[in-house]
């Protein structure tokens, strides 16, 4: 798919490292994608995978030691982030580029009320008043679907359900207006009712603001209901990335296939659940070379040296050198 917008959000060659007792790991390696407006990217991939890792370095949200942000470019509309000064990096962070956590409890103070937590974000970005900013939290709670939003702006956290918590943090996130919004994992902790509820209401709030969205999800199921890209992600790295429809239709890496193969279809049978033999390695014992081949039931010789992203077909890029070898 090509695409003639300008990105929004232009990542090259991010390169993140973790110290521990063990010594230095890579946590992120050579990672790149752009972001366009008004589409939402997928980042799929097991837990450990360095999904949310990869989000939360764009705005250098990890601290320091022990991360260390080694290489790379984040450039948003043309201004690289890690090169921004923490004053200016903090302006942007909430206002222009806002995070729905994966976490709403250890995301939201539990000792103040929701509508004040949400506030800050308009008396800090706009300087508005106390009373200025307790309106537009209040039109915001509606926004998001909240019902008798005054009340509820005086409550606290664990006066609320899951999934209202939620959409408080999706008031929170978008209080400042962002044009890119990730979503980490907004859905996982809810049942099946209100994750759909989350979903319709995620596309209707991008509809309305025209903003861009990068959701992260271990769930493809998710992924192939609200997004049009997709980034498949491994031990730190990417290992595929192309349309929504070029992924669930003719995957590439023997990593994407095997997570196809674990969502549930009406063809296979009650309870039948097909699971990745293995884990995802732990930062201090990546396997050399192809990080899966451990895992992997297509390996072979070649998959000791280390396969690079490369492109297959107009939009689509694997890193895999069975693939290589049959596209040659």
């Amino acid at each position: 798919m090509t695409n003639y917008q300008k990105p929004v959000l232009r990542v090259k060659e991010l390169n993140v490292d973790i110290t521990t007792e063990l010594g230095t790991f890579k946590v992120l390696r050579d990672i790149s994608f752009d972001l366009y407006p008004g589409e939402t990217l997928g980042i799929v991939g097991e837990s450990g995978s360095g999904k949310t890792v990869t989000c939360l370095s764009l705005l250098k949200l990890l601290t320091t030691p022990p991360v260390v942000y080694r290489s790379g470019v984040v450039e948003y509309r043309g201004k690289d982030l890690w090169k921004m000064a923490e004053s200016e990096l903090k302006n942007i962070r909430g206002r222009n580029i806002a995070i729905i956590f994966q976490e709403v409890l250890s995301a939201l103070n539990p000792v103040i009320k929701v509508g004040e937590q949400i506030g800050e974000v308009f008396t800090n970005h706009f300087g508005l008043t106390k009373r200025e900013s307790e309106k537009r939290v209040t039109m915001l709670l509606e926004k998001v679907g909240i019902p008798d939003p005054s009340k509820r702006y005086h409550q606290y956290l664990h006066q609320l359900s899951g999934g209202l918590q939620q959409r408080i943090m999706f008031a929170m996130a978008l209080a400042g207006d962002p044009s890119v919004l990730i979503a980490d994992e907004p859905t996982t902790a809810l049942d099946v009712t209100i994750q759909l509820q989350i979903l319709e209401l995620l596309k209707e709030l991008q509809r309305d603001s025209g903003m861009s969205i990068i959701f992260i999800s271990h769930d493809l199921g998710v992924i192939a209901e609200v997004c049009q890209r997709v980034i498949v992600m491994y031990a730190g790295s990417i290992v595929e990335t192309g349309t929504v429809n070029e992924i669930f239709s003719n995957p590439q890496h023997p990593y994407t296939r095997l997570l196809l193969q674990t969502i549930p279809g009406l063809e296979k049978q009650r309870g039948e659940f097909i699971p990745i033999a293995g884990q995802v390695p732990s930062l201090h014992n990546v396997p050399a070379g192809c990080s899966f081949h451990p895992r992997c039931p297509e390996v072979f010789q070649k998959c000791l040296d280390e396969p690079h992203l490369s492109r297959i077909n107009s939009g689509q890029f694997v890193s895999c050198w069975r693939r290589f070898e049959e596209h040659c």
